[in-house]
């Protein structure tokens, strides 16, 4: 008898090994009252990190000279159970935050049905805005907004905040070996304080996230914390002009719809505007910041409804782009769905869709890649009827590739000379779409 239990023993001892390998890991605990050991805390502005040793740190040294009249501040502070938080205030900046990072964290076991979970508490958030970023491997990060939700919670003490995992984790997306697991972002002015923050194997999801498969296909307005007092303004603004120019005689024949660099035509483009376009009594329907998301919004509720245009030009997709780094199927799809919508809101009008314009200053640049992967995708929407393609892009750029910033300053968005050659390239097609039969 006495032997056999000895074998048993030995038996379960030779498999106690095997168990514990065997044993779901532990949550991963960034932050409870302390930073794990390990994980460093920081405050981060524009061009800047600065490490949180002591009780405070600001980044003043970081945004004085590039953004006076800025402050970004972060401090710990009392969480709601006793322990440590860590509380931003940031104040007229565009970029604030504090971030957890550490040497290296495999999140891979908590993508499956896992969660990030932390608390949170809004002090201040009326004129600014927050989001929520985790790592996904070198040079990647996937991130939810929380504007509106956080504008909400403003003044109502301390909320528990579980995500699902798959709101971060797209397809390909390693998380092997992430750095920076875990990042809540401000921008505007405001001020938030966080605590308790894990990754979870398990756990029930209680905010909601856009699922970023058909988020550029779905429609919506534009919810940024600069993009809250204008957008809706502006979009009544233009359903209003163009109810007048209808009503005075001067139905649109022309009209321009996009993001930022459609809404610059009023702006640094606005004399261009007036030598090519005003003689067809052009209508720019352009708001900064939009999406292939926001544009279909707009569609749907009005903004080319009661016009007639002979043409309208669309350009779209680079916020898809440089926001959010959509995959290029995804932001076809976007485009193809505004296109679809047009055809359907304006059947008697032809379409002239532009390639997605260069952005960064070299031909290598990641964010002029993933546009010319999306331009790529384009010819393929154009059907030679209805639909057509035109691709402006070597107007804009030197020999090599480069993009020069006296066309477009800022890499993005062109200056009244960028504006002047866009139409130069654009007006030869133009012209001749403008001069066919009505369809």
């Amino acid at each position: 008898m006495r032997a056999g239990l000895a074998a048993l023993s030995l038996s379960i001892a030779s498999m106690l090994p095997a168990l514990v390998h065997a044993a779901p890991p532990v949550d991963l605990v960034l932050f409870d009252g302390a930073p794990r050991q390990g994980v460093t805390v920081a405050a981060i502005a524009p061009d800047t990190e600065h490490v949180l040793i002591g009780e405070r740190v600001d980044a003043d040294a970081g945004i004085r000279a590039k953004f006076p009249g800025s402050a970004i501040e972060l401090a710990r502070s009392a969480g709601q159970d006793g322990r440590e938080a860590l509380t931003l205030r940031w104040d007229r900046i565009w970029k604030s935050g504090v971030r957890l990072s550490g040497p290296s964290f495999d999140l891979r076991p908590y993508l499956a049905a896992g969660t990030l979970a932390f608390d949170l508490k809004v002090d201040a958030l009326d004129k600014g805005g927050i989001l929520f970023r985790v790592g996904c491997g070198d040079d990647c990060e996937r991130h939810v907004s929380y504007v509106l939700p956080g504008r909400a919670a403003e003044g109502k003490g301390w909320q528990r905040i579980v995500l699902s995992m798959s709101c971060f984790a797209r397809d390909g997306d390693d998380f092997g070996a992430v750095t920076r697991p875990f990042t809540l972002e401000g921008t505007g002015s405001g001020q938030v304080a966080i605590a308790n923050v894990a990754f979870s194997q398990g756990g029930a999801p209680n905010t909601p996230c856009p699922d970023w498969r058909t988020v550029a296909v779905t429609p919506g307005t534009l919810n940024e914390s600069w993009s809250t007092s204008w957008w809706l303004p502006r979009h009544r603004q233009k359903l209003e002009e163009a109810r007048q120019m209808v009503a005075e005689g001067r139905s649109p024949q022309l009209v321009f719809i996009g993001d930022s660099i459609t809404q610059g035509w009023e702006k640094e483009g606005a004399q261009v505007w007036q030598q090519h376009y005003a003689r067809h009594h052009a209508l720019a329907l352009g708001f900064g910041g939009d999406r292939t998301e926001n544009v279909l919004w707009r569609l749907r509720h009005g903004e080319v409804d009661g016009i007639d245009p002979k043409v309208a030009v669309l350009l779209i997709g680079t916020n898809n782009t440089g926001h959010r780094r959509d995959f290029p199927a995804i932001t076809a799809a976007g485009i193809e769905r505004n296109l679809d919508e047009l055809k359907a809101r304006l059947p008697r009008t032809r379409i002239l869709l532009l390639a997605i314009f260069p952005r960064d200053a070299a031909a290598d640049g990641p964010l002029r890649r993933l546009n010319e992967q999306v331009n790529a995708r384009l010819p393929a929407l154009a059907d030679g009827r209805r639909v057509f393609f035109l691709d402006v892009n070597k107007a804009f750029l030197r020999t090599d590739g480069s993009l020069p910033a006296n066309l477009m300053p800022d890499w993005l968005h062109p200056n009244e000379a960028g504006y002047a050659i866009w139409a130069k390239a654009m007006q030869p097609e133009l012209d001749r779409l403008m001069a066919l039969p009505r369809l």
